[in-house]
């Protein structure tokens, strides 16, 4: 089943629910959400620190291909 036919079944059943199950979709999608991007403050200084090292050309950087090519020999 696809992304487009899930939705359209999810919205049937929220179209159709009744308070109970539309708290607990409420809950499944508050904590989806929550979890996917949620840095620590510790984890934000880390990033910037970096970030500021390589706009200093202090810290070594790869091309996408460099990326690419390292990630294939490793798998090999």
């Amino acid at each position: 089943m696809g992304a487009l036919e899930l939705r359209n079944l999810i919205s049937e059943y929220v179209n159709t629910a009744d308070e109970r199950l539309l708290k607990i979709v409420k809950a499944v999608m508050e904590s989806y959400r929550e979890d996917e991007f949620t840095l620590t403050e510790e984890q934000y200084k880390i990033l910037d620190q970096r970030r500021e090292r390589h706009l200093k050309g202090e810290s070594k950087s790869f091309t996408w291909e460099e990326v690419k090519q390292n990630a294939r020999r490793a798998t090999q």
